[in-house]
């Protein structure tokens, strides 16, 4: 099923500017919180969406990703989460509201408005990040690689206890006086980072945090079609943070494109100089050509002109957003031979005016400039 468009979710115009886009999900989050709406499980669902697409187009980067390639720049096969902000869990979601609802969630002025209580965040581990280069071959197909990652992960053996300063909110509570009366806000302890616990034993060779650096195996599934430049997330394969109740951080997969030596991507298509020699461009031949998905087999046809463009359809990269595939352009050029016997020189002077061998060319046959207008357009 096709995932709903982040900017329908929160009513704004792909133009729309930071502050427009966290008025908008302040807007949506105020109406579907669950705390105003119990038992609603569509309004909670609405909730979630907001929550999702505020996490991308809140940031940047992930926005001109999104702009770019759709949902398609997010979604894996890694599921619950994969390498996209979905699957978020509601613990994810409120972290957000220090920054919507000015630091500490929804304090005061919304706490008994939808319930009170405070909600503890999780803390989250630091994400980490690493380059994949893959070959065309690999960019057309897909693949998974396995690479080895040196995280950080919770000591077998270590123990927590409830922070003593925040009694385990990972919360601590600020009351002001201002002309509009006492207000209250919320913000991070500063004991226990959020995490609402305190180490109280840990084993040999564990950090201040209770983490040890461990080496592991991860299998990253790419999918085909990823250009040069594209991140993919792994979630929950970055560094571990302290605390039961914490989660781990992100794996962040930078996409690198090993150039390959005879073929030159453009988008979608892949670009071949094939070169043949003079004999075969005038009597014509059959050629054997290795394309990203295999090999195929071409005829050239008799009277075959230098810079002739034959276009393989479907035989390119797949596109990143399942808009279709290229198409593999093999150009043609013409080997002129550079040194000659004394017979055939002598046969290409008796050809010199010869009818046959006098340029004629025809208005079916294009200039230069105009195949180069046709190959890009």
């Amino acid at each position: 099923m096709a995932k709903q468009d982040f900017y329908d979710i929160l009513g704004i115009s792909k133009s729309a500017t930071q502050a427009e886009i966290k008025k908008a999900y302040r807007k949506m989050a105020i109406k579907y919180h669950p705390d105003k709406n119990p038992d609603d499980k569509t309004a909670e669902e609405n909730f979630k969406k907001a929550a999702e697409a505020y996490e991308v187009l809140s940031d940047e980067n992930k926005k001109a990703r999104y702009d770019q390639y759709g949902h398609a720049a997010f979604d894996g096969p890694q599921g619950g989460g994969g390498f996209g902000g979905g699957g978020m869990n509601m613990d994810d979601i409120f972290s957000q509201f220090g920054d919507i609802f000015g630091g500490g969630g929804f304090g005061g002025g919304f706490g008994g408005g939808f319930g009170g209580g405070q909600r503890q965040a999780r803390v989250k581990g630091t994400n980490m990040r690493i380059r994949v280069k893959l070959t065309l071959e690999e960019i057309a197909k897909g693949v998974e690689k396995k690479v080895k990652v040196r995280r950080k992960v919770q000591a077998d053996g270590v123990r927590y206890k409830t922070c003593s300063t925040c009694n385990g909110s990972g919360q601590q509570m600020r009351v002001t006086n201002t002309i509009l009366g006492r207000m209250q806000t919320a913000t991070t302890c500063s004991t226990c980072s959020g995490a609402g616990e305190m180490i109280s034993s840990k084993p040999n060779g564990a950090d201040a945090q209770g983490l040890v650096v461990k080496e592991e195996t991860v299998p990253i599934n790419i999918p085909a079609g990823v250009t040069e430049g594209v991140q993919l997330k792994v979630g929950g394969k970055g560094n571990d943070a302290p605390g039961k109740n914490s989660v781990s951080g992100d794996l962040l997969v930078l996409i690198e494109e090993i150039p390959h030596e005879n073929l030159k991507r453009e988008g979608t298509n892949i670009h071949y100089d094939l070169y043949v020699n003079f004999s075969e461009a005038v009597l014509g031949v059959s050629k054997e050509v290795e394309t990203v998905t295999g090999k195929v087999k071409i005829k050239i046809d008799a009277g075959t002109q230098s810079g002739k463009i034959l276009r393989l359809k479907g035989k390119g990269l797949p596109s990143i957003e399942r808009y279709g595939t290229g198409d593999f352009l093999i150009h043609i050029n013409v080997w002129t031979p550079q040194e000659l016997t004394k017979e055939q020189r002598q046969f290409f002077d008796k050809m010199q005016g010869d009818v046959n061998f006098v340029p004629s060319p025809n208005k079916s046959d294009k200039s230069f400039f105009e195949k180069v207008k046709d190959m890009f357009s």
